[in-house]
């Protein structure tokens, strides 16, 4: 470890006099702990090509067909001979049908000796009796004999992923410090002074810990069915806290002796091994869960991978939430993380006024661009069919232990407090958050409160800020519940995992609104997301900014809340929504980021073109906290695939602004195509609850067999956060630029049939991301060498 680690210090103080960067406008940055890393699997693929599709001896059924029966035929024919006699699957409990779209997104997990593959997945995307597309990385080697997946010394994998990591940073600053090239000021999270040190840091400080470990002769550790022993040295990785790194490793058996063990018994799974919680855990929020499984991690050669067996945690902590595979026999070693931190029927309450916020309305994305307006509880019967201050006393978390007057009671809130988001100031920067303060609306749930910051001295800045408390809670609970009706209308449903407490009977998980932090006091100048499986309330926390006097205050910055809650979006429908784990680092976290910065720019755009930036009210800053703008013109905003090769573009952050970018150009190629619409919000639902067409969606066609086809948004700003959300749900676990460029093609097909083809691909191909595009020697990381394609398919070539 003291190798190792000095050469990363040694890089990581060159990178600091390379790409050093002070704070913005000198404020304080609080650089979140956050491990992120995973095997790069060299044969998982996404097959769209109809010609992949329909191989051995699967073909089409009809029409009518079941699509689990349809899944499971093909299942079958493209597993035949595959796999081992211990190999088998299951069809995950959060597949669902898009009632819009009609697609079944089918969800399955691998099973060897009884044991999830937790990298094992396969997503189809059915419609019709036929497989449209699907991602696959089952593992396809021999199950017979796994004795060497409990082997403690067959590989490193947290070792191997940081001696990648610091020759990618060695060979990066090396190429910057003898070009000279200078990168434009960025955001604390892409470029800053400690932006490597904080990396190799975070992730590889202890790659020998568990090795250390095991030479002093802890006994604990040789018990593979026991998970104690590998989490308490996960715990001493993951932990920002030295205190409890240190007490941990001078005291490892008084802790292991102190934490409990519980098995929780689940009798609708009986195929999978029983999970257990761990309590008493160092560092920990609550008890953590665990599960043995398998994992797959690349050979020698990289090209198969082998099965390890594995402890998988899922540990919350106060700023993390990770998902967490260790290996189960000692030396315990970490194999791959991901931080979900980024950054009877009831009947239907008796309808009161709505609520009234004096707030910056939707669209304004900052106060620097107008002013504060009353505007009203957003009643949409199908996103919000209760409004927002309404939800059942069964499934609210501040009546725990209240016996309600009836089964089916509901509670009308006059506070922050909703189905869909719970808002409240966090100024202590805790876990808690139940009883924390929320405002009160007045007669009728006015929202009405003051808002006149005073530029004051260092010392009063803060309580100056916190003076407005009111106003902050309120503007984040109404944005917050706008973004929730506005994704729902685009396919974020029950089904699809989205964010309520109480479903309305329409499946998916309950219990699972967004529990949202104003002026958090963890922090400065930031702001998170944290988005556990569908069933567990995602988190929520914005932050003041110092970076001016007065502060600024990151919950009226509407982009970066928007920001925040696509994080939620992005990762419940990627994957499924029961697997937060596909969006954890490299291409497939960036796009994470970028997601939410498409989102954030295309909520705040008017007819008008304009360039955005991101968080420039906030930081202080005209370019704000990107390495660019968002502009089509290529002199302004330069990035292309290629540009995540440069020094700087290792972080999920950089990467995302650039597959930002490249959206950013496709939405406006198809608004040139089909106009644009003032409103990204569909006409409201009809009594029957059927959706009117308005100037919102096309005339409803039909199909040959008297079929409704979905309905398809008229203008190019609406149809491409159509796409991009319907893109999401098609796209593999773990998707590459490629991949999501591929999905979003085919959601056209499955939409337009496919009208968009050469607009899209003319987009794509723009920024470099055209078919022969490719990228060589890909890392875990995000690193490899890219070559851009500004060509175009064959079909879209002009005479």
């Amino acid at each position: 470890m003291r190798t190792f680690f000095a050469t990363s210090l040694l890089i990581a103080g060159l990178a600091g006099g390379v790409f050093g960067h002070a704070p913005v406008n000198g404020g304080e940055v609080r650089r979140r702990k956050s491990l992120g890393f995973g095997p790069e699997l060299p044969h998982a693929k996404f097959h769209a090509n109809p010609y992949q599709i329909q191989t051995n001896g699967f073909m089409p059924m009809g029409s009518a067909s079941d699509p689990f029966v349809v899944a499971t035929a093909f299942l079958d024919d493209l597993l035949s001979g595959q796999t081992g006699l211990n190999s088998r699957y299951k069809i995950r409990k959060d597949s669902y049908t898009d009632v819009n779209t009609g697609v079944t997104h089918v969800y399955v997990r691998q099973m060897v000796n009884g044991l999830e593959v937790a990298d094992g997945d396969i997503n189809l995307n059915i419609k019709d009796g036929m497989v449209l597309s699907y991602g696959n990385s089952f593992y396809a080697g021999p199950t017979d004999d796994l004795a060497s997946s409990l082997i403690g010394d067959v590989r490193h994998p947290h070792r191997e992923h940081c001696e990648t990591l610091l020759a990618e940073l060695q060979l990066r600053v090396a190429e910057r410090y003898s070009s000279g090239e200078q990168l434009p000021m960025s955001s604390p999270a892409s470029v800053d002074e400690d932006e490597l040190a904080h990396l190799v840091e975070s992730n590889c400080a202890f790659v020998d810990l568990p090795y250390d470990l095991a030479s002093k002769g802890f006994a604990s550790q040789e018990a593979v069915d026991d998970p104690r022993a590998a989490l308490l040295q996960f715990m001493v990785a993951a932990t920002p806290n030295q205190d409890v790194v240190q007490d941990v490793l001078s005291n490892f058996d008084a802790h292991f002796e102190k934490m409990s063990v519980s098995v929780v018994h689940h009798f609708d799974d009986p195929e999978s091994a029983p999970p257990f919680e761990i309590s008493n855990v160092p560092d920990t929020v609550n008890p953590v869960k665990a599960r043995l499984a398998y994992v797959q991690v690349p050979n020698k050669a990289g090209d198969s991978t082998e099965l390890n067996l594995v402890w998988k945690f899922e540990v919350e902590m106060s700023d993390n939430w990770y998902e967490a595979a260790v290996s189960a026999a000692a030396p315990h070693r970490i194999v791959s993380v991901v931080d979900w931190a980024s950054d009877a029927p009831i009947p239907k309450p008796k309808p009161g006024a709505p609520a009234t916020y004096n707030v910056f309305a939707w669209g304004t994305n900052d106060p620097s661009e107008g002013k504060r307006s009353i505007e009203t509880e957003n009643v949409d019967a199908l996103a919000s069919p209760w409004g927002w201050h309404a939800l059942p006393v069964a499934n609210d978390p501040s009546m725990k232990g209240v016996r309600p007057s009836s089964p089916n009671a509901i509670r009308n809130t006059t506070s922050t407090w909703g189905n869909n988001v719970f808002a409240h100031e966090n100024w202590e920067g805790q876990n808690s958050w139940i009883n924390n303060y929320r405002p009160e609306g007045h007669k009728g749930n006015v929202f009405d409160f003051p808002y006149d910051p005073q530029a004051t001295n260092k010392t009063a800045a803060l309580g100056e800020a916190k003076k407005f408390i009111d106003i902050a809670v309120t503007q984040l609970f109404y944005t917050s519940n706008l973004v929730h009706d506005l994704y729902y209308r685009y396919g974020f449903d029950e089904v699809a995992g989205n964010f309520q407490q109480h479903n309305f009977g329409r499946g998916g998980a309950e219990n699972d609104a967004v529990i949202a932090n104003a002026q958090d006091g963890s922090g400065f100048n930031n702001a998170n997301f944290m988005t556990p499986p569908d069933g567990q309330n995602g988190r929520c926390r914005m932050y003041l900014w110092n970076t001016a006097n007065p502060y600024r205050d990151g919950d009226l910055e509407a982009g970066i809340v928007i920001h925040e809650l696509s994080h939620g979006l992005s990762t419940r429908l990627t994957g499924g929504p029961a697997n937060s784990g596909c969006l954890g680092w490299g291409e497939s976290g960036g796009m994470g980021e970028g997601w939410g910065d498409f989102l954030a720019t295309t909520i705040r755009s008017t007819k008008n073109y304009s360039d955005y930036s991101m968080g420039s009210w906030a930081a202080n800053r005209e370019q704000g906290i990107r390495n660019f703008i968002y502009s089509l013109n290529e002199t302004v905003n330069p990035s292309t695939y290629k540009t995540l090769d440069k020094p700087g573009y290792w972080g999920v952050h950089a990467i995302g602004e650039v597959w930002a970018e490249i959206l950013w150009v496709v939405s406006n190629g198809l608004i040139d195509v089909h106009g644009f619409s003032d409103s990204l919000f569909p006409p409201a639902p009809l009594e029957d609850g059927t959706i009117p067409e308005g100037d919102f969606y096309r005339p409803v066609e039909y199909t040959s067999a008297g079929k409704k086809k979905p309905l398809i948004p008229k203008h190019g700003n609406t149809l491409s956060v159509q796409l991009v959300l319907n893109g999401m749900k098609l796209q593999p676990c773990r998707p590459s630029f490629f991949e999501a460029r591929d999905a979003i093609i085919q959601a056209d097909q499955i939409l337009t049939g496919g009208e968009n083809f050469c607009t899209l691909w003319t987009g794509f191909s723009k920024r470099g991301l055209g078919p022969d595009s490719r990228v060589d020697g890909r890392t875990p990381w995000g690193g490899g060498i890219r070559t851009d394609d500004y060509d175009l398919p064959s079909k879209c070539k002009t005479a």
